[in-house]
Order: C-alpha cells, then structure tokens, then sequence
C-alpha cells in the first residue's frame, strides 16, 4: 500500500470518530467524505470491468457497502437544537463503518503481503477477469458506503426537522384554537 492509499483510508475511518462526538450537521458533514471518495474513485477507478463474474463481485461488494451506510445511517442519531440539527454516530454506526472501511484497508495489506496468490486462485475459479474487476469493487463498495450514509443521515434530518416544524406548529396554533372558542 502507497502513502496515499493509508493516507485516505485513514481519513476515512476518522471521518466517522469525529462524529462520535456530537456535532452540528452542516454542509462539511456531507462534503468532506463525498470528496475523499470521489478523490479515491478519481485516483483508482480506471475502468468497470464487465467480463466473466467482474459484475457479480462489484455487485456483491456494492450491496456491503449499501448495507453498512445504511444500518450506519440508521445508528447515527439526528436532532434539533434550537435552530441546529446535531448528529452523533452511535457505537454501531462507528463500528460498521470501521469494519467497512477495514476491511477494505486489511484486504489491500493482505494481498501486498502475500495474499495475492490467493486472490489469483479464486479470481480464476470464480471467473474473475483482472485485478481492476477488485480495485472497482472495493472503490464502489466505498463510495456506496458513504453515499448510503449520507443519503440516509440527510433523510432522517429532513424526518427529525419536519416533526420538529409539526410540533411547533401545533403548540403555536393550539392557543388561537383555544381563542377562537
């Protein structure tokens, strides 16, 4: 593994730790892993290979990484401060977001030491045509992870700030209600 490839695997797994402690949900929230992403599919992702089983093993990897940004969405929590929306990842969402992201990380190590025989064995009986059909499958699994993330934490914020605007709706209504009678 380069520097480069520890360098961005290791922001991505901090993206997450930063958010354990809670924070304001803003633009930042959104855009810094969107573009450690898109700099890992910029850097990595030559070509979608589609020979033999390549589709198979991006598919497989891109409903993990759906999978865990989901579930990892689903364990952030979302809620309204005043005027602020604040988020804070749950021990869940940290851990499948560490174990997304490491497995990732522990696969590139494996095969650079002495895995990648390995690799070759069952590319070959699995039909699995080049090592890019691996490189985009771990780089989507990655960019699906986070989107699924993301797309899910924006979801529940717009949920937790429409029942917010419904609850404050309704207490400011009730007592003009309560006049008119």
């Amino acid at each position: 593994m380069t520097t480069t490839e520890w360098i961005t695997d290791i922001a991505l797994v901090l993206i997450v730790f930063r958010q354990l402690r809670e924070g304001r949900l803003d633009l930042k929230t959104f855009l810094i892993p969107l573009g450690i992403v898109a700099f890992v599919a910029h850097t990595y992702l030559d070509s979608v290979p589609t020979a033999g089983n390549d589709l198979v093993l991006i598919g497989a990897l891109m409903a993990v990484g759906a999978a865990l940004g989901v579930a990892g969405g689903v364990y952030t929590r979302v809620r309204v401060a005043g005027e602020h929306l604040l988020i804070k990842a749950g021990a869940v969402s940290a851990i499948l977001w560490v174990l997304g992201m490491g497995a990732r990380m522990g696969f590139q190590f494996w095969v650079s030491h002495g895995g990648a025989d390995n690799v070759a064995r069952f590319s070959i009986a699995h039909h699995i045509t080049s090592d890019q059909a691996w490189v985009a499958a771990f780089v989507l699994m990655a960019l699906t992870e986070v989107v699924t993330r993301l797309a899910t934490i924006f979801i529940r914020s717009r949920m937790v700030n429409g029942r917010q605007a419904q609850t404050t709706a309704s207490t400011h209504s009730a007592p003009s209600l309560d006049r008119a009678a």
